[in-house]
């Protein structure tokens, strides 16, 4: 079964368009989700067990997560039980609230969306200085119905439980203007540090939005980047895309 599999990843990686050259990672198995920004990666396995990349090696952290983030704002992650931690020191520290999902790429603030759907934002104020339950912790509940939300330097993105895909701006203090809707479906969107957005939509596909600058922060277009096998999570950070097929597969591309 596993000389078939690695057969197939095989097929599949020759098949990928000239334009993206894709590599399995052969270290790690059972990959569920995976975060990259500012030159740091980390992920969760399906065992929910938290790995951080150092050079080609995946170590283990402490505890377990169902998902986990890494930018601006430091190292986040949530747990099955939606509690909320903060890596301070080389341990989680919680922190007060429920989320299902969390992002740290913005501009040192967090957002995230707990199990209603209800989108939040921690201001940078308070993201920063974290160090356990004494450090206060207002989150700040946001307009609208989200299920995966991340964020970058040019605005948050996010999808809803249609797959509705949904840019808002927002700034350190958690201020913003509400979502304007972007044409398309994606059950998972990230967002860049350099502002660049990947997401996945229902039937596994890959996709780009192009156009992206700071004076047009919602881009122009989507743009399909083909994959051989239908993929579940994406990310992106430094030119390498990294993928993870619903079968459990990981690879990373540069373009």
């Amino acid at each position: 079964m596993r000389t078939t599999a690695a057969f197939l990843l095989v097929l599949c990686l020759l098949a990928i368009s000239h334009a993206w050259d894709c590599q399995p990672v052969v270290d790690i198995k059972n990959l569920m989700q995976i975060d990259a920004g500012l030159g740091q990666v980390v992920a969760t396995d399906t065992s929910q067990i938290p790995y951080y990349l150092v050079g080609d090696k995946w170590i283990r952290m402490p505890g377990y997560l169902k998902h986990i983030t890494v930018g601006p704002a430091g190292i986040w992650g949530v747990n099955k039980d939606y509690a909320i931690y903060k890596y301070v020191a080389g341990n989680w520290v919680q922190a007060a609230g429920l989320l299902k999902q969390l992002d740290a790429g913005g501009d040192q603030f967090v957002v995230g969306a707990n199990m209603n759907d209800s989108p939040f934002c921690l201001a940078s104020s308070a993201t920063v200085g974290y160090k356990g339950p004494g450090s206060p912790l207002p989150w700040t509940g946001l307009p609208g119905s989200v299920k995966y939300y991340s964020c970058g330097p040019f605005g948050c993105w996010a999808v809803n439980n249609n797959d509705d895909i949904y840019l808002m701006s927002l700034n350190q203090d958690c201020q913003n203007n509400g979502w304007s809707h972007i044409e398309g479906k994606l059950s998972m969107i990230e967002v860049a540090t350099d502002g660049s957005v990947f997401g996945v939509n229902s039937v596994g596909s890959v996709y780009t939005r192009d156009g992206i600058t700071a004076s047009k922060p919602e881009g122009t277009g989507w743009s399909n980047i083909p994959m051989c096998m239908q993929m579940k999570h994406v990310t992106y950070d430094l030119g390498r895309l990294w993928v993870i097929s619903k079968s459990g597969f990981t690879m990373v591309c540069t373009h």
